[in-house]
């Protein structure tokens, strides 16, 4: 396959805003707008610059590459410590149990809490894959090169990680999710909310949105009904976090309802079930399909291979993903299997 991961550069502006603008809105990390995306492109190679050890508030962006072409043709995003520099806010859905004695009836309420328990959190976002290669499983290349890229610069990433999946957002762009909640304080729409976020972040939140539990009987049938939901283009990503070790905790965005996946970031599969060696060859002679990786902060890059791992550490490659990674023997590399 001719298709690899590698760390963005600024020069990949243009395919990213060509991208952002099929996304949909409600994709708050990948905006249409080029003086957000240049800006999102600056703070990465900041980060990807950056060769400590420390913990701090980075955002690393790597794209999808056609190694034939040179198209970029898709993108995700890793943030190693959310809520940093404004209040990561979410709702968190809870219930609370309440018995009358006199009446003897016990009644119980779900209830929206407006949370920051999430602060500090490392965050797996911004994945977006061009509609015309949504097919040979790149989207799920995307998705777990992330955690190999964590799991080669551990040091860089929070104790738990997260995933944010758009909400339920209806054919005219709007959120009933919105419509319910947070539009009824604001004053304005989730379009414009959402540009305002994806622009700004959501400080505004902390100004003007209410503090005190929300009761969701009390709110529409239409915005019950979508809470902790994925939008349907997010239900395979759903799956995919759920098989790598994510659960839905009751936590929803704030915005449009949709589900945040936690999950410790040393159990999530691809990281804990990653291998670490030297290349020993490009002849194989029973590969097993897998994910490789190879190379640190900026030089970092992915791609699916066939692998077999020896004995004694040293790891065989297929000679076109060699081609494709562009490593040659001796070179370290990381494989997780497919």
């Amino acid at each position: 396959m001719s298709f690899r991961i590698r760390a963005s550069r600024p020069d990949d502006l243009e395919a990213l805003y060509e991208m952002a603008k099929l996304t949909g809105g409600g994709f708050t990390n990948l905006p249409a707008d080029r003086d957000a995306l240049a800006g999102k492109l600056a703070t990465s190679s900041e980060a990807f610059a950056n060769t400590g050890d420390e913990l701090a508030d980075e955002t690393f962006v790597l794209v999808l590459e056609n190694t034939e072409t040179g198209a970029v043709r898709g993108t995700c995003q890793l943030m190693t410590q959310v809520g940093q520099q404004w209040p990561f806010y979410s709702y968190r859905l809870n219930t609370l149990t309440q018995y009358s004695q006199e009446l003897d009836r016990t009644v119980r309420a779900e209830m929206l809490n407006l949370v920051t328990d999430l602060e500090g959190c490392s965050e797996v976002g911004g994945l977006f894959l061009h509609p015309n290669e949504r097919a040979g499983g790149l989207g799920l290349l995307l998705a777990r090169s992330r955690y190999l890229f964590i799991a080669s610069h551990r040091a860089r990433f929070a104790e738990r990680v997260i995933a944010e999946l758009r909400g339920i957002i209806d054919d005219r762009g709007g959120s009933p999710f919105w419509d319910n909640v947070a539009g009824r304080f604001f004053g304005m729409s989730f379009e414009q909310a959402d540009n305002y976020n994806s622009l700004n972040g959501n400080r505004f939140i902390a100004d003007l949105m209410p503090k005190h539990p929300i009761y969701v009987d009390m709110l529409g049938e239409e915005a019950k009904k979508v809470i902790g939901l994925p939008h349907p283009t997010g239900r395979a990503a759903m799956r995919m976090l759920e098989k790598e070790g994510f659960a839905y905790e009751g936590y929803v965005d704030i915005f449009d309802g949709g589900p945040t996946m936690i999950a410790r970031t040393d159990r999530v599969k691809s990281v804990a079930g990653s291998v670490s060696g030297s290349l020993s060859s490009t002849s194989l002679e029973n590969g097993v399909p897998s994910l490789v990786s190879t190379g640190a902060l900026s030089d970092f890059r992915c791609a699916y291979a066939e692998v077999e791992v020896s004995d004694d550490g040293s790891i065989g490659v297929d000679e076109a993903a060699a081609l494709t990674l562009e490593v040659t023997v001796g070179d370290p590399v990381a494989v997780v299997s497919r």
